[in-house]
């Protein structure tokens, strides 16, 4: 299996920025998108950013100009760049597979928006 370790995320104040990295184990980046997600407090794991082969990307609504994802194959890596942040995005951001993710997910990353 596939190991995906989220890091970089963190305590910063509402319209500051953060970046997010997830590092692969292996090269899966010719065979799959990827994507991150979040799960904020009480509510669902939602899809926030997708980059697909061909470098091809997607953003959910919420999200759309404010947000960057981006990827290293090279290094296994993907990134999801975050401006203007906002408090309703406080979650645990994780990163898989996309658009379909795979059932095994890493631990994530905190990211709280404080005002």
């Amino acid at each position: 299996q596939v190991q995906l370790v989220e890091s970089g995320g963190g305590l910063v104040q509402v319209g500051g920025s953060l970046r997010l990295s997830c590092v692969a184990s292996a090269n899966i980046f010719s065979i799959n998108g990827m994507g991150w997600y979040r799960q904020g407090p009480g509510k669902q794991r939602e899809f926030v950013a997708g980059i697909f082969i061909g470098g091809r990307t997607n953003y959910a609504d919420s999200v759309q100009g404010r947000f960057t994802i981006s990827r290293d194959i090279a290094k296994k890596t993907v990134f999801l760049q975050m401006n203007v942040l906002k408090a309703e995005d406080t979650a645990v951001y994780y990163c898989n597979i996309a658009p379909g993710p795979s059932r095994y997910w890493g631990q994530g990353t905190q990211v709280t928006v404080s005002s």
